[in-house]
């Protein structure tokens, strides 16, 4: 892979990053929050897969795994909050 490409897709996770960032500090809502750290999340999740092909290796995996899992329950207990908040449980 070229230095040119591999700055390219460095770019653009950075970038993506930062406006997901602002996402979360300027949101007007809790589920606007919510849906930019999930968003974040998967941006980590393909920089470390794309971080895993570029090099050949597969040591970040588990790290991976646990992102991920740090994200599906995150928005779970969010989804169960705000939920509750609203009186819409049962």
């Amino acid at each position: 892979m070229t230095v040119v490409l591999l700055g390219v897709i460095y770019v653009v996770f950075a970038v993506s990053a930062l406006l997901t960032v602002w996402r979360i500090v300027v949101g007007p809502s809790i589920l606007d929050r919510a849906v930019a750290s999930d968003v974040l999340l998967t941006l980590v999740m393909c920089a470390l897969g794309a971080e895993m092909a570029i090099n050949h290796h597969t040591r970040t995996l588990p790290l991976l795994l646990i992102v991920a899992a740090v994200g599906v329950f995150g928005s779970i207990s969010i989804a169960r909050f705000v939920a509750r908040r609203d009186g819409m449980e049962r």
